[in-house]
């Protein structure tokens, strides 16, 4: 009797067990790299800059194919209300020929080649100046990347700090509906004065109020995140408490000087390399601009078709070479190439200026995460002595040895603890992604 009462227990676990298992993997808690996946897919500013480097890509091959030859071809068809005819005349002969052009009418057509021997640098300054704008707009891409997943991981950390300042909402609620339902016991048995019960409850309506506040931030958080990774607004995320595995990386970073960081951030920033690559690329757009008040010289080879009834043949061809050159142009070039070194100079100050902004970046960010590891470690501490604190308290309450402001004052206390805690977790957590990004390794 016994087995078989045990048996069908046994067989409902087993079914229990087979229906929560793909519910549980459905309800897998989203990592901070799959979130960072998404937002990366589905962001339309990062996909406009991604654009953006793809057409500096496009840019940089037009540029290459100004070494190559030119092929030009064209046809025309004409027709004349009267075609010419050659009339000559003089003292001794006249001579008048058939109509140049028969039927009235004809068609010319021409090929030509041009192939560039010499521009004056222009050319090569111009596939020069492309190249750079191709490198700074990779360059960009990578900040658009790394800025990005920076702006997720707050949304995402956001998201967890509201949700768990829910919870120690929801908890201080439901400590202090304790604390009423104990009083207005010993207020029944006349034990404890009825001010007691009086300010349990407007304690415990400060903490619905707060509990209501801390759902409604949740809410916002979650809208906030779900805007950023491209999901529903409805969508509720359901994301790594403990953030596993999402930090490791700048883990490492936390240990090495500040002044290493900060060199190697200087190397390694995208950003950086933006401005130098903008800075390289006006000075070879200066250059080419230049190189245009040179002499122009090409390679150029020709076909033509000239459909007549008077010359000896049709068709041409002929090579030679052309030269081109502008002697005055009112100074338009020159002061062009003046302009464009004059910007490749502000960008070489405000490329000096980012590196002085990114050392104070890197400080910043290294300094908070030393903050907030102090933190963690003050606040945890704290935590477990505020529980015991409410524990004493709530005894010495029922023993007639305290007062019910020491309880409330107690459980305040605890949600204060509890709070900070978690901050300073999370604040250490985002602090060594900032770190990570300041130092150009996001």
């Amino acid at each position: 009797m016994t087995g078989r009462a045990q048996r069908p227990a046994g067989i409902r676990y087993l079914w229990c067990a087979a229906l929560l298992t793909p519910l549980a993997a459905i309800a897998a808690p989203e990592s901070l790299e799959q979130a960072w996946a998404r937002a990366i897919a589905n962001d339309p500013a990062l996909a406009a800059v991604v654009a953006d480097a793809a057409a500096a890509a496009a840019d940089e091959r037009a540029a290459r194919a100004a070494r190559w030859p030119k092929l030009d071809t064209g046809a025309t068809y004409t027709r004349y209300a009267d075609a010419p005819a050659l009339d000559v005349t003089t003292p001794t002969f006249s001579f008048q020929s058939p109509r140049v052009f028969d039927n009235d009418d004809t068609v010319m057509a021409f090929a030509q080649v041009t192939q560039p021997l010499y521009a004056g640098g222009s050319i090569t300054a111009g596939i020069r100046a492309a190249s750079e704008a191709a490198r700074g707009a990779t360059a960009e891409q990578a900040r658009a990347v790394a800025d990005l997943k920076l702006e997720v991981a707050r949304n995402y950390i956001a998201v967890l700090r509201a949700e768990r300042g829910l919870a120690a909402a929801e908890a201080s609620a439901a400590s202090l509906r304790s604390q009423v339902n104990d009083v207005q016991v010993m207020v029944e048995a006349q034990s404890v004065a009825q001010s007691d019960l009086l300010a349990a409850k407007v304690s415990l309506a400060n903490a619905e109020q707060q509990r209501l506040r801390a759902e409604n931030g949740l809410r916002l958080a979650q809208v906030a995140y779900n805007r950023k990774v491209g999901a529903p607004a409805a969508e509720v995320p359901t994301l790594d408490q403990q953030l596993n595995g999402s930090v490791a990386a700048s883990s490492s970073l936390v240990t090495e000087p500040v002044e290493a960081l900060v060199e190697r951030a200087s190397v390694t920033r995208s950003e950086v390399t933006g401005l130098k690559a903008q800075s390289d690329a006006l000075a070879a757009r200066a250059r080419a601009a230049w190189g245009r008040q040179l002499p122009q010289v090409a390679l150029v080879g020709g076909y033509n078709h000239l459909e007549t009834t008077i010359l000896d043949r049709e068709d041409f061809t002929s090579i030679g070479v052309g030269v081109k050159w502008n002697l005055f142009d009112g100074g338009e070039a020159r002061n062009q190439a003046a302009s464009l070194r004059r910007a490749s100079q502000a960008t070489s100050h405000r490329l000096d200026d980012l590196k002085n902004g990114i050392e104070y970046q890197v400080r910043a960010a290294w300094l908070g995460v030393r903050e907030a590891d102090a933190r963690v470690t003050v606040t945890r501490t704290a935590v477990a002595e505020s529980e015991e604190n409410l524990r004493l308290s709530r005894e010495l309450y029922g023993a007639g040895l305290a007062n019910n402001t020491q309880v409330l004052e107690a459980v305040a206390l605890r949600i204060a603890a509890t709070n900070n805690t978690s901050d300073a977790e999370l604040d250490a957590a985002l602090a060594r992604l900032e770190l990570q990004r300041a130092v150009g390794e996001l």
